[in-house]
């Protein structure tokens, strides 16, 4: 089963290609657990799931009491003893919540320290994500930050697809570069781009130029109809037929 990491810089679009691609997926009949791994990310948001449900999603990095059990020790405590590798084979199923047959689990944030804090909560979000890419059989679809956190050189060998998601513009090839850069230190071979926001074919061409030492899976097309979906608190998979078939020609690139 495909194991799909998604990165770029914020506001290009990585969640929406996160859930077209889970979407994707489900629809050809896969189990599909779609990970919000961003911790400014609104995966929920781009899966069209209610507000009121989103809502009653409760992130991985607030499980106090179950961080605690499971790494022992208390989250905000300053320890430096506690479990690197702690149990995490039941969390999937128990704080995952399904909507069109894709299972949404959110991450959530670390606030100590930052997100790369040596600290129970990094350890459980660690451990999830190597359980997730390593021991679970579903397609895994993670919408990560503009960076690798989340990955360590293990669970990098087991990533099937790092996708970069980039828009027509400087400042997003240039994050794409550190993203690339920092995907190939940890062992990640297989990186892609995908171009989103294209409203014609000479951002195509500005992105190919940029980025041409890169596999180009495709392209998505700037699309008020998307910006009026998000809007609207809808998923604009189910609602722009123009991006539903892009994103399933990029699921079938990877498949080839």
């Amino acid at each position: 089963m495909k194991k799909i990491a998604i990165s770029g810089k914020g506001g290009v679009g990585k969640s929406t290609l996160a859930a077209c691609i889970a979407y994707v997926y489900a629809e050809c009949g896969q189990r599909v657990y779609a990970i919000d791994a961003d911790p400014d990310g609104n995966l929920a948001g781009a899966l069209g799931i209610p507000p009121e449900k989103a809502a009653a999603i409760t992130p991985i990095s607030a499980l106090d009491s179950l961080i605690e059990e499971r790494t022992g020790a208390k989250p905000g405590s300053g320890s430096t003893f506690f479990r690197l590798n702690p149990r995490v084979d039941d969390i999937p199923e128990r704080f995952s919540l399904e909507y069109h047959s894709v299972c949404l689990l959110v991450m959530g944030t670390i606030s100590a320290g930052g997100a790369g804090c040596v600290c129970p909560e990094s350890a459980m979000l660690r451990a999830l994500v190597s359980h997730l890419t390593l021991q679970r059989d579903e397609v895994i679809v993670m919408d990560m930050e503009a960076g690798v956190e989340h990955l360590g050189r293990a669970t990098a060998s087991a990533v099937d697809a790092f996708i970069v998601v980039v828009e027509p513009g400087l400042r997003s090839i240039q994050t794409a570069r550190t993203v690339q850069r920092l995907a190939q230190d940890i062992g990640v071979n297989r990186i892609f781009i995908v171009g989103n926001k294209v409203r014609g074919e000479s951002d195509r061409q500005f992105l190919s130029r940029q980025l041409g030492d890169l596999p180009m899976l495709g392209f998505l097309p700037f699309s008020d109809a998307i910006i009026e979906a998000d809007l609207r608190g809808e998923s604009p998979f189910h609602t722009v037929p123009v991006l539903a078939e892009a994103v399933r020609a990029i699921v079938a690139r990877l498949e080839t």
